[in-house]
């Protein structure tokens, strides 16, 4: 298996992936930026990969997606969840479905909250064993924090869904599961996250504080923290539903 974590320089709070099988020469990428479409076509071809999908884990509202692109020029299909607002072609991923690069496997967990499309993406590397070993976490759950639920309207409904998503999908898997967030320190999309780009479901049940709150709590702390929203915003979410229209 391989692993690629990037930081773009567009969005230093945000992180984005590539990961996949080198034996069988096939990858995934996820979250990929507008401005990181040359440097995910660099490294796979360096790598001899071909990138079979292209993921957003939600229609962003902080920056604009490379993934459209990308799936475009790399022959991938672009994936989003099934109720995604996108009116662009995309693959519509369903909860639990399992997405295949070689050796490596993608299962889907949906989990709203900080839009109503997110998902998580839990990787098993099969080359070493059927058990998962990390997931991709977009916007839901942080390094010492979680995704913010109002940019798209319904904060108090969303921070609902968001504590109900991260407390029945992500914090009973084993304490080992590594954490690859989708935002580290700089994000607008959530107060107080950690500048460590990774971390596990156990150190984060023992440290990051509002995993501990009961839900009443949770919703009030989420809402009380909110940042202000992202500079075009609105533009980009536009751009983001229908990223076709601009290609």
């Amino acid at each position: 298996m391989f692993l690629f974590q990037h930081t773009p320089e567009s969005e230093p709070g945000s992180l984005s992936y590539l990961l996949g099988c080198v034996g069988q020469g096939l990858g995934i990428v996820v979250d990929v930026h507008q401005d990181e479409v040359d440097l995910y076509m660099k490294i796979a071809a360096q790598k001899g990969i071909k990138i079979a999908y292209v993921i957003d884990t939600h229609v962003h509202a902080d920056h604009y997606t490379g993934g459209y692109e990308l799936a475009q020029r790399s022959g991938g299909q672009y994936a989003l969840h099934k109720d995604s607002p996108a009116t662009c072609e995309f693959l519509p991923l369903e909860d639990n479905q399992e997405l295949t690069a070689g050796n490596v496997a993608v299962e889907v967990l949906y989990t709203p909250g900080h839009t109503e499309d997110s998902i998580t993406l839990m990787v098993t590397d099969r080359s070493r064993t059927d058990e998962p070993w990390f997931l991709v976490t977009g916007h839901t759950l942080f390094v010492g924090s979680v995704g913010r639920p109002d940019l798209k309207g319904r904060a108090e409904e969303m921070a609902n869904k968001l504590y109900d998503s991260i407390h029945n999908r992500l914090l009973p898997l084993p304490d080992t599961m590594e954490i690859l967030p989708g935002a580290q320190a700089g994000s607008v999309c959530g107060a107080g996250i950690s500048g460590k780009p990774f971390s596990t479901i156990g150190f984060e049940k023992k440290h990051n504080a509002s995993l501990s709150m009961s839900k009443d709590d949770f919703v009030k702390e989420v809402l009380g923290a909110i940042l202000p929203q992202p500079p075009e915003m609105q533009d980009i979410i536009g751009f983001n539903v229908n990223p076709a229209k601009a290609s």
